[in-house]
């Protein structure tokens, strides 16, 4: 499983693995310490990436983060200090948890009135299997799950801020909900956006084709290892790629992990001079 970034490979494995196998193989492996008091990564994650693939199908599953992403987003939460993450996508829970724990990590604790974590999807039945990974993860007070329209309960929020925001419902919105971000200022000062899948094989081919992209545009004629939507998602992603790219409001960087994770921050008076 792609997401179980973590499980142990045989010398023979290593020995036949490409270079970039290797590297990444190699590269997540030595971000993890075992001397923290808070997991790099969390004690249950692997027994929810295994319930996923029952529930979902391997396929499905496959929207789980990876773990050396999880790890990732960790280290980033930790980063800036983070306080109150916002996750748009929440899925079997999985992402949450690590923001959770990163959360703990940062000495952040619940309250009786706010969860540190709030997390929107679509799916009751998902939202539902969710919970209950944060129950076995020791994390329940940490979460909420809101069901519903992401792009209705993203507008709702506003007043509120949050200095991690993850962005990995539907791609399609994520225009929307970059937009409805900056506009009810949900982002706190010194967040950041987290955006995944930003370089998906149905994307990538749209390198240098003009946005909006026009209906005769014909992207590179390449084989997708990994297609889960087609041309329209892989269009949709390029438009938002490109519009997040020349956006005055914030400065970003797309990084080639797993099916690409886009890093983007608000350009404020202060750290525009």
């Amino acid at each position: 499983m792609a997401f179980e970034s973590f499980h142990v490979r045989t010398k023979a494995e290593l020995e036949n693995a490409s270079s970039i196998e290797l590297r990444t193989y190699y590269s997540a492996n030595a971000s993890i310490n075992p001397n923290l008091a808070t997991p790099s990564v969390p004690p249950t994650i692997s027994e929810v990436y295994k319930d996923t693939v029952a529930i979902t199908g391997e396929r499905t599953a496959e929207m789980a983060v990876s773990q050396y992403q999880g790890v990732l987003q960790n280290f980033l939460v930790g980063l800036v200090n983070a306080k109150r993450v916002l996750e748009i996508g929440t899925f079997t829970g999985s992402s949450a948890i690590f923001f959770a724990n990163a959360l703990k990590r940062n000495g952040v604790k619940p309250t009786t009135n706010e969860k540190p974590v709030i997390g929107l999807d679509i799916s009751e039945k998902y939202a539902d299997v969710a919970r209950g990974n944060f129950a076995k993860a020791g994390v329940a007070d940490y979460i909420e799950v809101i069901v519903g329209d992401a792009r209705e309960n993203l507008a709702k929020l506003e007043g509120q801020t949050f200095d991690v925001i993850f962005l990995d419902a539907d791609k399609l919105s994520y225009r929307q909900y970059y937009d409805t971000i900056f506009e009810k200022n949900i982002l706190s000062e010194n967040g950041i956006i987290i955006a995944d899948n930003t370089a998906f094989d149905c994307v990538t081919p749209f390198i240098n084709i003009p946005v909006p992209v026009p209906d005769d545009a014909k992207p590179l004629d390449v084989p997708y290892a990994n297609n889960p939507a087609g041309p329209e998602f892989g269009r949709g992603i390029h438009e938002f790629n490109e519009y997040v790219r020349k956006d005055a409001r914030c400065e970003a960087v797309m990084l080639p992990i797993a099916t690409g994770i886009t890093l983007i921050r608000r350009i404020t008076s202060a750290n525009n001079n």
